[in-house]
């Protein structure tokens, strides 16, 4: 087969997506170009099940390669190593709007696999990797609802822009990453820097038109080389299995979900259906009532049982108003040794964060073969431990989810730190104690709070909320009514529709995502999530202003110092010194640490007030320059026939003639001054060379002079003199 080339004009650039030239043993597989950033994407999926898998595996996978940038690795070891943070998030945003669009109760492994091999530094590959996919399995034969879309909208200077380059993007005041449907909204997540609702959900409704051209090409490839659609055999509880089971379970269900309290609730829902499993095994037999069969039809009831209360009875779990947040405490100071410290607890999940300042050596640098940014200043890491939902498990480094949800609260508070100016690198590490329900909200929260009490000077308090759907369908598929819950819990979210997490100030919106169970809903029905949000988003806010109305004015006496002196930048390589000598020895003598800037900003960092002086006296010292007429005080370096040489500033050497060391003819040098001996010394003159003339001779007369009018005041006061303490 010859491959074939569809194209995609979305806001005058054009996307192109090729299938049938590489990876043709796979299922589908698609190459993706804008401008010179290419990737290319395939999707296999087993031919069957593997023995009693009781979940969908689906793996996504993206890879970036310095090859396609022209570069080697960073690093020792010339070759990729394990995935960048870059390359996670790009996973999770490939893989979350393609997952709901998968047959439910279909168990074969599915693998979607993601290779940059061209990058031109301007077109971010994330979009390309999430439009690849969708066609890649468009054009297979794995079952999979799409196509689908995606798109990156900015806003410069108030006008949407799609897929804006990096240089565009940092002009930007909003950036949204949207996956839509030919009807329908998917998936979002990003940025933004403080925009309104309004204008949010014209960014919604300008993405949302601006994918029909790229579904509209990938309807076009499947029509021109896509292949039949495998038949499937899904997993499913037998219905005789399942009707025994809901009889069992009866009413009971609602009584165990209606407990107050996350722990007594499970262990309550636990009790019911390990009896129902008990009664279905000793009914059907073990060999027909196995551990699938057992989950699933828990699962299924329970999920009809939630969902009929908040759509039938109009009640939450926790007893709630479908508006309410639930109760919200916090505290900060709580760490004496870290730099900021606070908690945030809204009902049964709870945050503690820590706010860390550093130097401007602390920020992270990383490899960026894609464009944009190789150095974050702010960084904020998310820990989800297994106590914290009361369970046991596998402790290993921070999963996909957690670098997910810490990228998430990181992008909510980027907008409100000051200006790249600001001298220190911060760092938030926020700790989840207790989860239930939207802990990515709560790390935004106590972040804030924490960067507060460190004294980092915010430009507003920033607090997250989260949205959740419940959706009841009609025969025809569509939906017939719906309820939208503010602050939603966790099983809200396991067995509701949409998780739909908004983080901002009192001013507007710095932080977004939206997962989706669904295929899809309409924007009109976001426009009033996002309102939803914002109400509850304003209440919370007032309650953290409780806990700290702004940030303290004194930092911790732990964090660090800085002052900032500003040098002559030729005067850079003199202050570092041959090899760093001169630095080196500042560092050892003060204790501080000390980053130079290009521009001639040099960054003096300590917790000591003596250290921060000796180290701007010695800095301000190698590069003063020489001041006609000023006195100072010197240390003889060198001996000549013709004179001394005196260090006057540290490491600056001028020449005292021998004939103005003293008032009178100088014979020999030694006769005045030796090596080591202090003296004051007056500047003559610089010359073109930057050699300095000094004098002893003329120091000494100026300095008589000065004592002389010193003491006379002394000894007869002027009429007008103030009386002497």
């Amino acid at each position: 087969m010859n491959p074939i080339t569809v194209s995609a004009n979305v806001g005058g650039a054009i996307i192109e997506i090729q299938s049938g030239k590489y990876a043709k043993q796979a299922d589908g597989a698609v190459t993706v170009r804008l401008g010179e950033t290419i990737v290319i994407v395939a999707a296999v999926a087993a031919i069957k099940a593997k023995a009693g898998q009781e979940f969908f595996p689906l793996t996504v996978d993206y890879r970036e390669k310095a090859a396609a940038a022209g570069r080697f690795p960073g690093g020792y070891f010339k070759r990729e190593g394990r995935p960048t943070e870059k390359e996670i998030l790009t996973c999770r945003l490939t893989d979350r709007p393609i997952r709901p669009l998968f047959p439910k109760g279909w168990f074969n492994e599915v693998q979607v696999q993601t290779v940059l091999l061209s990058a031109d530094g301007e077109n971010d590959p994330d979009i390309l990797s999430i439009n690849g996919a969708s066609a890649a399995l468009t054009v297979s034969d794995i079952p999979w609802a799409g196509p689908l879309g995606a798109v990156r909208v900015g806003r410069v200077d108030g006008q949407f822009v799609a897929n804006p380059t990096h240089v565009q993007q940092r002009a930007s005041d909003i950036d949204l990453i949207y996956v839509g449907s030919e009807t329908e909204l998917v998936m979002f997540e990003g940025a933004a820097n403080e925009i309104s609702e309004a204008d949010f959900a014209a960014a919604l409704k300008f993405g949302q038109a601006s994918v029909q051209p790229i579904i509209a090409a990938q309807k076009e490839l499947q029509s021109k080389c896509g292949k039949p659609k495998r038949q499937i055999t899904v997993n499913v509880v037998p219905d005789q299995i399942l009707d025994e089971a809901k009889s069992l379970a009866g009413d009971k269900i609602i009584t165990a979900l209606l407990i107050p309290g996350k722990l007594a609730r499970e262990a309550a829902v636990k009790a019911l259906f390990d009896d129902v499993g008990a009664k279905l095994v000793a009914k059907f037999g073990a060999d027909k009532v196995n551990e699938f069969v057992l989950k699933d039809a828990a699962y299924y009831i329970q999920k009809e049982a939630v969902r009929g209360l908040a759509l039938d009875q109009g009640k939450r779990l926790d007893g709630r108003d479908f508006d309410q947040v639930r109760p919200i405490w916090g505290e900060v100071g709580l760490l004496p040794r870290a730099h900021g410290s606070a908690t945030f607890a809204r009902g049964e999940t709870l945050a503690i964060s820590l706010a860390t300042l550093g130097t401007t050596d602390d920020a992270q640098e990383f490899d960026s073969y894609t464009g944009g940014a190789n150095e974050k200043k702010f960084i904020l890491h998310y820990n989800f431990p297994n106590f914290s939902v009361g369970e046991t498990g596998r402790i290993t480094g921070p999963g996909r989810r957690e670098i997910g949800h810490g990228a998430l609260a990181e992008r909510s508070l980027l907008p409100v730190l000051p200006g790249a100016d600001y001298p220190y690198a911060v760092r938030i590490v926020s700790e989840i104690m207790e989860s239930n329900g939207s802990t990515s909200m709560a790390a935004v929260c106590s972040g804030s709070l924490a960067l507060m009490d460190a004294g980092v000077p915010l430009k507003r308090a920033v607090a997250g909320i989260s949205v959740g759907l419940c959706t009841a369908f009609d025969a025809a598929g569509k939906a017939s009514r719906y309820q939208l819950m503010t602050d939603i819990i966790g099983w809200e979210d396991a067995f509701c529709d949409m998780d739909c997490k908004i983080a901002g100030s009192e001013v507007g919106i710095t932080g977004f995502q939206l997962d989706l169970k669904l295929k899809g809903i309409p924007i009109s029905l976001m426009e009033q999530a996002l309102e939803k949000a914002r109400v509850a988003r304003l209440s919370i806010l007032g309650e953290m202003a409780k806990v700290i109305a702004a940030p303290r004015t004194e930092m911790s006496r732990y964090a660090p110092r800085i002052v900032q002196v500003r040098v002559n930048p030729e005067k850079i390589g003199a202050l570092i010194g041959p090899g760093g000598k001169n630095i080196k020895r500042i560092v050892e003598e003060s204790g501080c640490e000390i980053n130079i800037e290009d521009d001639g900003t040099v960054n003096i960092y300590s917790v000591s007030a003596e250290g921060m002086q000796i180290a701007r006296n010695a800095i301000e010292g190698m590069t003063a320059e020489a001041e006609l007429n000023r006195i100072y005080r010197g240390r003889v370096v060198t001996i000549k026939e013709f004179g001394a040489f005196v260090e006057f500033l540290p490491g600056k050497d001028g020449l005292v003639h021998i004939s103005e060391l003293a008032n009178f003819r100088v014979k020999k040098t030694e006769d005045i001054v030796k090596i080591g001996d202090e003296i004051w010394v007056k500047c003559l003159g610089v010359d073109e060379k930057g050699k300095v003339r000094l004098s002893r001779r003329a120091a000494m007369e100026d300095r008589e002079k000065e004592l002389a009018g010193d003491a006379a005041p002394a000894a007869a006061p002027a009429p007008d003199a103030a009386p002497q303490a």
